[in-house]
C-alpha cells in the first residue's frame, strides 16, 4: 500500500526533511544565476490567468503576497495594478533580480529571501496570495502545512491563485519516488482531481483550467502544461 504523505507526524516530517536536505540549497541560486537560460518563466510577462482575473474584477486591489516570486514578473504586474505587494523566494539570486526589475519598473514591491515554512504571517493579513511555480516544488509531506499556511494568511473572502504543473509538465515522480530518489525531479505534476482534493479542504476552489498559451504580442505568459487555479477563503 502506498504511504500517505499528507498525514505524517511532526517526527516523521523531520525525518523526511533530512532525505531532501541539501538538494535545494544552492540549486535555485545557480538556476537563476544564468538569466539568459532558455526558461519560459524567465520572461517579464505576467501569467495570463492572473491578468484575466484582475482585469475582470474577480480579484481587486488589496494586500498581496507572492510565494516563490522568482524574477518578480507577477509581483510587478500586481504592483502596477494597484496592489500593495510582497514577494518571497528561497533564492537570494532571484530576489536580487526581482528587486532590479521592480526598480526599473518604478514600482514598490517588498522582497525578501526566506523559506515559505519560516514565514510568520499575520492571520487574515492578505487579500491575495499568489503562487506561480512554488507549490509543485513543495515536498509531499509538507503539502498540508503549505495549504494551512495559505489559508491562515488569507482574510475571509480573500483569494488564492496558483499556476502549477499538469501531469505532462511535471517529473512524473510519485510521492514515494521523491523520497526514493531524494529529489523532486524538477517539480511534481498534478491531476485536476488531486488539486481539488488538496485545496478544497481549506478553500473554495472556483476555477481550475489549463493555462492558455498567448501570443508573444499579448504581453502575457502561459503554457499548456500548467494549470491555472483560483480559490477563495469562505
Amino acid at each position: 500500500m502506498a504511504r500517505d504523505f499528507d498525514n505524517v507526524t511532526r517526527e516523521e516530517a523531520t525525518e523526511l526533511d533530512t532525505l531532501l536536505t541539501g538538494h535545494e540549497d544552492g540549486w535555485w541560486d545557480a538556476f537563476y544565476e544564468n538569466r539568459a537560460r532558455l526558461c519560459p518563466f524567465f520572461g517579464v510577462s505576467p501569467d495570463e490567468s492572473l491578468a484575466q482575473w484582475v482585469k475582470e474584477g474577480l480579484i481587486g486591489p488589496g494586500r498581496a503576497l507572492e510565494l516563490g516570486c522568482g524574477n518578480g514578473r507577477n509581483a510587478i504586474f500586481l504592483a502596477r495594478s494597484g496592489f500593495a505587494v510582497e514577494g518571497v523566494d528561497y533564492s537570494q539570486t532571484a530576489i536580487a533580480w526581482a528587486r532590479e526589475r521592480a526598480n526599473e519598473a518604478g514600482v514598490n514591491v517588498v522582497l525578501r529571501r526566506e523559506s515559505v515554512f519560516d514565514l510568520r504571517l499575520e492571520a487574515g493579513g492578505y487579500d491575495l496570495i499568489y503562487d506561480a511555480g512554488c507549490f509543485h516544488h513543495i515536498a509531499p509531506h509538507r503539502r498540508r502545512s503549505y495549504v494551512a499556511l495559505v489559508a491562515h494568511a488569507l482574510r475571509l473572502g480573500g483569494w488564492f491563485g496558483l499556476s502549477c504543473f499538469r501531469p505532462e509538465g511535471g517529473s512524473g515522480y510519485s510521492d514515494g519516488k521523491v523520497y526514493e530518489r531524494r529529489s523532486m525531479g524538477g517539480g511534481l505534476g498534478y491531476t485536476e482531481h488531486r488539486l481539488r482534493d488538496i485545496w478544497s479542504g481549506e478553500l473554495q476552489v472556483r476555477v481550475i483550467r489549463p493555462m492558455n498559451k498567448p501570443s508573444v504580442e499579448s504581453g502575457l505568459f502561459g503554457e499548456r502544461f500548467l494549470w491555472a487555479l483560483v480559490a477563495q477563503k469562505t
